[in-house]
């Protein structure tokens, strides 16, 4: 009897502990879901994300026409597009943000690739090497789920950039929000814990 007490009263911790710790991790993502981004940049950093074979998934498309809009609208600033080449894709994440910007009319010319990366972490660090020596102000470019988590993996790598949060479609969100919850708790085990 004191056995089963016991065990449901740490299951009932674990599920309030559980619930709290999903309702920090969801404040800390919307803190960065909606913020207003600078004009003028001198470099914004787009994120890759799936493609199948050559097309961009969907949260990735609205991660590119974000870019594309701020760029337009902002003549000075570069892409850095940044994304290695998965499984079952045809092409670098990197290639597909660059032929989908120009397609929208961004010249080539704005737009440097870095076409090695495999994750968030290497993102941010072989996309700092590409980053023009005169360039002192940057935006990461993702979608609003995962700003949150890229940007601080950006400070952490030294680079004082903010945000550009593009839309996460409605049929992503379940999927996106369940495995980025999962990152960002690996990212703070790895930040505070393993180094």
């Amino acid at each position: 009897m004191l056995n089963k007490k016991m065990m449901n009263s740490i299951t009932g911790i674990l599920v309030i502990f559980g619930l709290v710790y999903a309702g920090f991790l969801q404040f800390k993502i919307s803190q960065y879901s909606h913020v207003e981004a600078p004009n003028n940049a001198d470099y914004i950093i787009v994120l890759g994300a799936r493609v199948k074979g050559t097309v961009p998934s969907l949260a990735f498309a609205t991660r590119i026409n974000t870019a594309a809009k701020y760029v337009k609208e902002n003549e000075n600033t570069i892409v850095i597009a940044s994304g290695g080449k998965g499984s079952g894709e045809d092409i670098s994440e990197a290639e597909c943000i660059k032929r989908e910007l120009v397609r929208q009319g961004i010249n080539e010319s704005r737009i440097i690739l870095e076409d090695r990366s495999t994750d968030t972490y290497e993102n941010i660090d072989f996309s700092k090497k590409l980053i023009p020596g005169d360039a002192t102000s940057g935006l990461v470019v993702t979608n609003n789920f995962h700003l949150y988590r890229a940007i601080s993996i950006a400070r952490d790598h030294g680079l004082d950039v903010q945000g550009l949060p593009a839309k996460t479609p409605w049929k992503a969100v379940l999927k996106s929000y369940t495995r980025e919850y999962l990152a960002i708790t690996k990212f703070y085990l790895k930040r505070y814990i393993l180094d």
